[in-house]
């Protein structure tokens, strides 16, 4: 009857319609019916229809579903009609992605996305985001459930790092004292344990390196200096930072992931009082304080300095020094962060508490020991806290509806995730879980699945735009009204509430996250200011402001700040950091740098840092604040400007636009 038919990219090919019988009978089967002589017949009315309404004239795919659709509802086939239609609509979602695929590929081979500061702009980076791309229009089309797909598309939610959806974990806190001890394997031979400095400092960083490859997140050594004090016990302080020296150049060289970026790593470090031990944090101290070769400040890795009374904290103790040390390079080079291990959340565990330079933290635990190493995040997710405000016009009995709702989808689809990870193989993860670098992987064969293993790990809801959230509901943030700090602390402890029944519901670690939000910070607003407009202290800026985090660009001194947003930290268990904003290095005002770290460990605080601009003229080696595009000694416009980004370094080269935004708007905080 028909000769051709248009295809939706508007080529025209030979009529088949054994195709519309079979989509009818797919259909019919979907809900129970398996009658192929019925389908022919339908699709003799098709036909039909057809045939009247375009009477010889071509028609397209779109029309000829149309009449489908139509035929079979008319003829009394409802429930066939409707998995036709969202059969359909699957097909559609799937050319969609397809097609959006492809933008996003010929975007990313003119240049990387700037999601994650880490990345290069390499051509082993290119290929890397070519296949996150892919990797997330296949889950989102094919492999999330529906509801849930469509909560991060539509921005509801953020499932971070999609594109490892079902491949791999996020971080981990490697027991580096074990894999030095007994030797590993990194997949082409084994590697014997060192005997000097030099060669444990060089292996360390190959473990990161090759931790790194198996997972998308962030690796850490949760006890450096605990750990690397065996192999300098007849190592004098030169031997020992002249090793040290190596691993800090080798972090900021050597490259995971084919090239695309170099480990993503964090040292803990400051309580360790052996004499080994002191000479590991101190020498890695000193090394990290000259920086690189040409004085260039560091970016990895994240040196955390565990702070914990009577064995640093104060004078007499027996690493105070050491505690003062860390100040000093901290004022010059931005590292080392703080971890207060006397907070209220980490006191009950001693020293033995470990973060991440991106604020994560992993502690207690329902399926086994509640240490550190071995353990790390499995995913997290977070939700569009700002929009349910907005959603709620200043109804918070309405906005705790939406929230209790969102935090239910959340905690379903990490669920989900987790249970794709599960059925993960050791062998899919070669190193971490083949090396026994995760707590319960120690047992279990190639062919294994990884649940024993990662059943240990920590799955999180984590928010953003605390502050914008409040000015939605009261018209003021935590920083302008005491009313809306006293509503901010209520919320972020009604999440916290919801995160400890889903640990109850489903036996897992379930955790609270103040999310470090790098390409999340734009991508919420945007969304929202197109949906719901511009709204004052809401949408009209480029960024939603970091997770409790008074806004960067509201002038408040030091301390207040620092009071504020300290009682957040305890609800937030999955990870926390707050910081305040200086002028420029405190390298001549040491008294005050220890003053705000001690305020900060004494308001609650778990995490922190100081931050200020670090500039560097490649041309002539000048270091400090170069507000001008051009160096003020040699006029070189090659200036390397190192900032902090959700809690570890990066040059502003790297910076995404929403990010940028932010950094411009950071008010500094006075003392």
């Amino acid at each position: 009857m028909f000769k051709t038919i248009k295809k939706r990219d508007g080529r025209e090919v030979p009529f088949d319609e054994s195709k519309i019988t079979e989509a009818i009978f797919k259909a019919a089967r979907a809900v129970g019916g398996e009658d192929r002589a019925l389908a022919m017949e339908l699709t003799l009315e098709v036909l039909k229809m057809l045939k009247a309404k375009y009477n010889g004239s071509i028609f397209s795919v779109e029309d000829v579903q149309d009449v489908v659709e139509k035929v079979l509802i008319e003829n009394g086939h409802a429930r066939t009609a409707k998995a036709y239609i969202l059969y359909r609509d699957k097909r559609t979602r799937m050319r969609e992605a397809k097609g959006e695929l492809m933008d996003a590929v010929e975007e990313i081979l003119e240049e990387t996305s700037k999601e994650n500061a880490n990345i290069s702009n390499s051509p082993s980076a290119k290929m890397l985001q070519i296949a996150s791309a892919a990797s997330k229009k296949y889950y989102l089309s094919r492999l999330i459930p529906e509801e849930m797909a469509n909560a991060h598309i539509n921005g509801d939610m953020h499932i971070h790092d999609l594109d490892f959806y079902g491949k791999t974990l996020t971080c981990i806190q490697i027991p580096l004292g074990r894999l030095l001890k007994e030797g590993f394997n990194t997949g082409h031979g084994y590697i014997r344990p060192p005997k000097r400095p030099t060669s444990a400092t060089a292996l360390a960083a190959i473990i990161l390196q090759s931790s790194q490859n198996d997972m998308h997140g962030g690796q850490s050594f949760a006890f450096f200096d605990r750990d690397m004090a065996e192999f300098v016990k007849n190592a004098d302080d030169f031997e020992t930072y002249q090793a040290m020296e190596a691993l800090i150049y080798n972090l900021n060289s050597m490259h995971s992931r084919a090239g695309a970026q170099v480990p993503f790593s964090s040292i803990n470090l400051g309580t360790e009082t052996s004499e080994a031990g002191r000479r590991v944090t101190k020498n890695l101290l000193l090394a990290y304080e000259a920086g690189l070769g040409r004085g260039e400040n560091p970016i990895f890795p994240n040196i955390i300095f565990r702070v914990k009374k009577g064995i640093n904290f104060n004078p007499g103790d027996p690493n105070y020094d050491l505690f003062k040390l860390a100040l000093r390079v901290a004022a010059k080079r931005l590292n080392p962060t703080f971890s207060f291990m006397d907070s209220s959340f980490n006191n009950e565990y001693g020293n033995q508490v470990s973060y991440m330079g991106c604020r994560t933290r992993v502690m207690a635990n329902r399926r086994g020991p509640a240490v550190t190493d071995g353990r790390g995040n499995l995913s997290f997710t977070t939700i569009n806290l700002p929009r349910l405000a907005i959603k709620a016009d200043r109804d918070i009995k309405k906005f705790y509806r939406l929230l209790n709702d969102m935090m239910e989808l959340a905690k379903r689809q990490l669920y989900h995730r987790y249970q794709v990870q599960a059925n993960l193989k050791v062998k899919d993860m070669p190193f971490v879980m083949g090396q026994s670098l995760y707590m319960g992987s120690e047992k279990l064969g190639p062919d294994d699945s990884i649940e024993e293993a990662i059943k240990h790990g920590t799955l999180s809801i984590g928010f953003i735009g605390l502050a914008e959230t409040l000015t939605a509901l009261t018209g003021k943030h935590h920083g302008q009204s005491e009313d809306a700090q006293a509503l901010g602390e209520e919320i972020v402890s009604f999440m916290r509430k919801k995160v400890d029944e889903a640990c109850e519901e489903f036996n897992l670690n379930y955790t609270l996250l103040a999310t470090p939000a790098e390409g999340l910070s734009g991508r919420f607003v945007k969304m929202d200011r197109r949906e719901y407009g511009v709204i004052p202290g809401v949408t009209n800026k480029e960024y939603y402001t970091n997770s409790f985090h008074v806004p960067v660009d509201y002038s408040i001194n030091a301390y207040e700040k620092i009071a504020l947003e300290g009682p957040y930290h305890k609800y937030c268990n999955a990870g926390h950091i707050s910081y305040v904003e200086l002028p420029s290095a405190p390298i001549h005002n040491l008294e005050a740098m220890e003053s705000i770290v001690r305020f900060m460990g004494e308001s609650d605080m778990g995490y922190s840092a100081i931050n200020f601009p670090v500039d560097f003229c490649t041309g002539c080696g000048l270091l400090g604040v170069i507000e001008d595009e051009t160096c003020p000694c040699c006029g070189s416009a090659f200036i390397r400007r190192v900032r902090r980004i959700t809690g570890y370094l990066s040059t502003t080269d790297r910076f995404n636009d929403s990010k940028l935004a932010e950094l411009n708007d950071r008010i500094k905080h006075g003392l």
